[in-house]
């Protein structure tokens, strides 16, 4: 096989999401994370790709193509459930190392006499008022009334033979899912117990007076439901309109999953399985007693500073220590930032500045995905009230984040902003702004091209590159893009930056045979790619020919990748790596060797088919010395990691690179470590 599964691939990467919480140099409370994030991870694995699978199966016209995804979903299924088995195991393993530090996650067997009525006294004060329990009955949809990913409690009562089912949903939309206990005994000790576990302590008192029972009995649970919508195109509807309605399907769409307390009777999950209507090509997962352990990616830490990883303060870039305004500093050279290590408020400042900044005429952006209170599209506003055009291209399909940039959309139409929705069918992946700046007798364009989203919070956890230039040639090929946008049906052409979906895949194309071309020629040829996914078998089928030729493939890839490394006579020279680490590597960068005078290029395209054929994204060729060395540097930084780098072979077992006796390298500490050394040298 030439291509190994993308979805098998995806649960490969989480599962290197889970070696680092079971990995003990990692500080606890950062393993109790990590679980968070595994479990975070795998309700999304299930809400998109597992529903992808699922409709492959009904309605693919081939029956070949229909067995296939049916063999595929059963390896899915039976991944998934050893990843569990996993999962439960490294759970009692952290615990216990969160024990050792004095901090017990208790249940509400291990609950404490003064403990347990100071519990009682918090139920019906801070809990019992967010509950209402769901009677199910034979006319009770449950489809329709569960919500998406949340947790309940099946809670079965009996009285003289007969049974009643209810449904009781733990309320952490309203409050913590993590309760800190008084002091028992040493105060060194520190006791957190689950909310859940207080509902369950005092399950029979929401029933009490209501219910007739003699026995109760209650197990966890939570349903995934497919995430996908289909948009409809009523001429009449706006697109804000056709977005809302095509969200409320997701509210009521089919459930592709049922996770479970292992220990729930097989009566009361057949009930279940029923009552959702689910079928053999449904996921029945059993694990323990928690659900939504995603939200231990928010666990907080009530012991020392030592139980999380030290901080590394983001550096502020030196060039722009020297001028009064952020234009001069661009306008002097090409500024490149590496966040979380640099300081994203550089970003918000472009925009601050622009924002009152008389010689500014307009602003053009691109948003994805915003912070839910985000200061940069504040600034945004405050451009329009200070006499500025600003045009703010907004993705509406932003999966996950739908709900969150219509609204962003309606406050920025409101405020005067020209809102634009892009190309029909076309998700608007590109991160990009451009400002207009009238300076003396000429009209100069600054622009930023990014690899992330200018969003405030990711930008401290998820690593990603940022260019801002003035260069003539890049800056007028970003203003085409915008006109792209809003006139797709124009020809435009683009010598600088390659832009999905008009000639991103025929410009890699080119630049892989170039390395070929070198190699035949009797020179070098070296291809070196960082990327989230690489899944594209077209540009896969060019890598392999390329290693065929002789050309040597390293590659960095944090998510799915479905090119098989070291196979004979196909990838014998391709190698590949993956870091998972404190911050999530999200950067695409290209780099081709190009007889010993590298290209380098910045994207915020993976190389998936969606991202060169049916996005709109943006690849910027770096040519500043300076900030080309640094990506260099940085890459072969990561290369040389021997602490959390993964080799992805061609049957992804996850194996840790092995150090040798080489010095031990974390390259996210030794990057911060060079950053900072780059900043002390200017």
């Amino acid at each position: 096989m030439k291509f190994f599964e993308k979805e098998l691939s995806w649960l490969a990467f989480n599962e290197r999401v889970l070696q680092e919480a079971a990995d003990d140099h990692v500080p606890v409370i950062e393993r109790i994370r990590f679980l968070g994030i595994f479990s975070s991870n795998m309700d999304e694995f299930f809400q998109v790709r597992v529903a992808d699978v699922r409709r492959r199966i009904h309605f693919e016209k081939l029956a070949e193509d229909r067995d296939h995804a049916s063999s595929l979903l059963t390896q899915i299924q039976q991944k998934v459930i050893t990843l569990q088995e996993q999962f439960d195991r490294i759970q009692v393993q952290v615990m216990s190392a969160l024990a050792k530090k004095n901090i017990y996650v208790i249940d509400e067997g291990q609950v404490k006499p003064n403990q347990q009525k100071w519990l009682l006294q918090y139920f019906h004060d801070k809990i019992k008022r967010h509950i209402v329990p769901l009677l199910i009955t034979d006319r009770t949809n449950l489809v329709e009334v569960l919500k998406e990913d949340h947790i309940y409690f099946c809670v079965q009562l009996e009285q003289n033979g007969t049974t009643h089912y209810a449904a009781v949903e733990v309320p952490t939309d309203e409050l913590s899912r993590f309760i800190l206990l008084p002091y028992h005994g040493s105060k060194r000790r520190k006791d957190v117990i689950l909310l859940d576990n207080i509902i369950l302590m005092f399950m029979s008192e929401l029933f009490r007076g209501i219910i007739a029972f003699d026995k109760i009995r209650a197990f966890s649970f939570k349903m995934t439901r497919d995430a996908d919508y289909r948009l409809t195109y009523d001429i009449e509807q706006s697109v804000l309109e056709r977005m809302e309605e095509g969200l409320k399907q997701r509210v009521k769409a089919d459930p592709v999953r049922l996770v479970f307390d292992k220990a729930m009777p097989g009566a009361m999950l057949r009930f279940l399985c029923d009552k959702l209507d689910m079928d053999a090509y449904d996921s029945l997962v059993g694990g323990g007693r928690y659900r939504n352990t995603r939200d231990f990616a928010k666990f907080p830490n009530i012991g020392r500073k030592s139980l999380e990883n030290e901080l590394l303060p983001p550096i502020e870039h030196a060039s722009f220590a020297k001028f009064d305004n952020i234009f001069d500093a661009i306008a002097e050279r090409d500024i490149l930032l590496y966040y979380p290590y640099h300081k994203f408020a550089h970003v918000s400042e472009l925009v601050r500045q622009a924002a009152y900044d008389p010689a500014v005429r307009t602003i053009h952006i691109c948003i994805y995905r915003v912070a839910r209170y985000s200061r940069l599209i504040h600034s945004l506003m405050d451009a329009v009230h200070n006499g500025k055009q600003v045009v703010v291209m907004v993705e509406l399909q932003a999966r996950f984040d739908e709900e969150a940039n219509i609204e962003w959309a309606k406050d920025m139409t409101d405020a005067g902003i020209r809102v634009i929705f892009g190309i029909q069918g076309i998700k608007v992946h590109s991160k990009l702004l451009l400002v207009h700046r009238s300076e003396g007798q000429l009209a100069r364009r600054y622009a930023y091209i990014g690899t992330g989203n200018f969003h405030e919070q990711t930008a401290q956890v998820y690593t990603d590159f940022g260019l801002m230039t003035c260069a003539p040639t890049i800056c007028q090929e970003v203003e085409q893009v915008f006109q792209y946008l809003e006139q797709p049906y124009r020809r435009y052409e683009f010598r600088e930056l390659m832009v999905s979906p008009l000639n991103t895949r025929d410009r890699l194309v080119s630049l892989i045979e170039d390395e070929i071309k070198a190699v035949h020629e009797g020179g070098k040829g070296e291809i070196f790619l960082k990327l989230n996914n690489l899944v594209d078998e077209a540009i896969i089928v060019q890598l392999y020919r390329a290693s065929r030729a002789g050309v040597k493939v390293r590659a960095i890839v944090r998510g799915m990748c479905a090119l098989r490394p070291g196979l004979s006579g196909l990838s014998e020279t391709i190698q590949v790596r993956s870091i998972v680490d404190r911050f999530l590597e999200h950067p695409r960068v290209y780099v081709f060797h190009n007889q010993g005078k590298p290209k380098v290029f910045i994207s915020s395209a993976d190389i998936m088919t969606r991202n060169i054929d049916h996005r709109v994204e943006a690849t910027c060729p770096i040519h500043d010395d300076a900030a080309k060395q640094m990506i260099l540097d940085i890459l072969e930084l990561q290369w040389k990691d021997n602490q959390k780098a993964r080799i992805i072979d061609s049957e992804q077992i996850n194996r840790y690179v092995k150090r040798g006796n080489r010095k031990k390298l974390r390259s996210q500490v030794e990057i911060y470590k060079y950053l900072q050394a780059e900043q002390k040298a200017k």
